[in-house]
This record gives C-alpha cells, structure tokens and sequence, in this order.
C-alpha cells in the first residue's frame, strides 16, 4: 500500500506541475484548482508514506527522480516542449538513480 500511496503522491505531484504550465501563469484560472489540490494531496500521501515507515531518503529520492522524468517527457509529448537525446540520457540516469536507491536500500536492509 505505501508503494501505491507514493506513486499516487508522484501522479499527483506531476500533474499539478503541468497543470501550472498549462495555467500560463495563471492566466487561465481554472488550472488552479487542478494545481493546488494536486500539491496539497500530494504532499498529504507523501506524509503517510513517510509514517507508514518508509525512509525519507529513499520515499523523496523516487519522488523527485520520478517527478523529473515525468515532467520531461510529459512536457514534450503535452507542450511540445524540447526532448533532446541529452535529455533522453538524463532522464535514463534519473532512472538508474532511483534503481540504484531503491536496490541498496533493499540489499543493506537484508544483509
């Protein structure tokens, strides 16, 4: 349930995200309500993520890592936005990142 908790926190988290660049800078007020209430439930799973035991470290580094790469390419497939092979690699590091977060948590927890 915590894994499902954070991946709904990071849904969340990076939708309200796009949703602020779709708002144009608030021009386009509507976008707000999608803005806040994506933040604020995000941050509200993230904290029951966090008291379900989950470490810190581990819960924001897959959260941030995650939100990046999604942001990226969601951007460039919503917006238009530049997707460059650079940017490709970058967000595959981002990728290995949080793999390697996630498998030396698992293997110095176990040894």
């Amino acid at each position: 349930m915590t894994w499902i908790m954070l991946g709904a926190a990071i849904v969340l988290e990076v939708s309200a995200t796009l949703a602020l660049r779709a708002s144009e800078g608030f021009a386009k007020w509507g976008w707000l309500f999608v803005v806040a209430g994506g933040y604020i439930g995000a941050f509200t799973l993230l904290a029951l993520v966090l008291k379900a035991g989950m470490p810190v470290g581990i819960a924001y580094g897959i959260w941030a890592a995650c939100g990046v790469a999604l942001t990226v390419v969601l951007g460039a497939l919503i917006f238009g936005e530049p997707l460059t092979w650079r940017m490709a690699i970058g967000v595959a590091l981002v990728g290995a990142g949080v793999l390697f977060l996630e498998t030396g948590h698992r293997a110095d927890a176990s040894g």
